[in-house]
């Protein structure tokens, strides 16, 4: 099969071709796997911070990417939770353990034997992978294969931020970094907060104008002052700068929700807290880590219903390259899917 891989750590800026494109064997599926033919594979920011080793594979090399849709072409022995032929989606969560006391709460994002689809285990950047029955997710009819891709990480990881937010239907949203992920929590937070104004911080002028014509009522540069105090802020940059800033923009007990699997550079040298402007009157801050099979099915069913449909750049898979130079560039307008069969 056709695969792009990742064989070793690399900047960005300085190799133009991160991933190798080879012939791969084909996986097999071992007992409660399923084989998948791959359709679509969204890219995400986290596979550039594997490339650069701010969160590194486990192992070298890997086949990256994790919001994959395709079809069951084969099942392994006692895989039961699908059928061969359905269509379904693979997420971050590759698998948990099942037997700890975050798993067994619901709260497998949490497990320390956490697998991350395309970092610890082969991901989507190929034309097939074997995963875990139990973790593959039935896409809602109405929803195609291209516009899923980026609801399995993009859209799940918003969906979680939103709901740790704690917004209340009438409050103030803001959204710092407005990308793959950021475009949908605006979509979902109107749909599920119709009555909440949502301000926008984004660094280039053309991702200001995308948030208000999907509804923002205010979108500004990232150091600029909202006009008014934010109730939950939601942060998706890959960097600390907008941290400092969005404490600033806060109201009272306000709440700022970090979704980022790692922030560049070192914090030190970014988080220059004034106690009375940043901390002060009782502000949270909380981070987000992974995601559950929850948040993705919750989040999918809520796709469906609202209807969400990502705005969308495409690339065939010899162009995986390509598209990570671009978002690591700051191409940010919607989200990056390659498309595989």
């Amino acid at each position: 099969m056709r695969a792009m891989l990742l064989t070793r750590l690399c900047r960005l800026a300085d190799t133009p071709e991160p991933l190798a494109a080879m012939d791969w064997p084909q996986p097999s599926p071992g007992p409660g796997e399923v084989l998948l033919k791959i359709s679509v594979c969204g890219i995400c920011h986290t596979e550039l911070d594997e490339i650069e080793g701010r969160t590194p594979p486990p192992h070298l090399p890997v086949i990256p990417g994790h919001q994959v849709v395709g079809r069951v072409a084969e099942l392994g022995a006692n895989a039961r939770a699908v059928r061969e032929g359905d269509r379904v989606g693979v997420a971050w969560i590759f698998s948990a353990c099942g037997r700890c006391r975050y798993c067994l709460a619901g709260n497998e994002n949490l497990c320390a034997e956490f697998v991350a689809t395309g970092r610890d285990a082969n991901g989507g950047y190929a034309e097939y992978m074997t995963v875990p029955a139990e973790f593959c997710h039935p896409i809602p009819a109405g929803i195609s294969d291209l516009h899923a891709a980026p609801l399995l990480c993009a859209g799940a990881i918003g969906y979680r931020s939103l709901r740790l937010s704690g917004i209340a239907n009438g409050q103030r949203l803001g959204l710092t970094g407005f990308g793959a992920s950021g475009h949908q929590v605006l979509s979902m937070a109107r749909h599920l907060y119709p009555d909440s104004e949502i301000y926008v911080f984004a660094r280039s002028a053309e991702e200001r104008r995308f948030a208000l014509e999907l509804g923002a009522v205010w979108a500004g540069d990232t150091r600029e002052p909202a006009p008014h105090r934010l109730d939950s802020i939601i942060d998706t940059t890959p960097v600390w700068t907008p941290v400092v800033e969005a404490l600033a923009n806060l109201a009272a007990g306000g709440r700022l929700v970090i979704n980022a699997i790692r922030k560049e550079g070192n914090a030190g040298a970014w988080l220059q807290l004034d106690y009375a402007k940043h901390l002060w009157q009782e502000k949270e801050i909380k981070s987000v880590a992974n995601i559950t099979r929850r948040d993705v099915q919750e989040f999918l069913q809520l796709a469906a219903d609202i209807p969400l449909r990502p705005t969308l750049q495409t690339y065939p898979l010899q162009d995986a390259n390509p598209a990570l130079q671009a978002l690591k560039k700051g191409d940010l307008r919607g989200a990056k899917v390659l498309q595989i069969a």
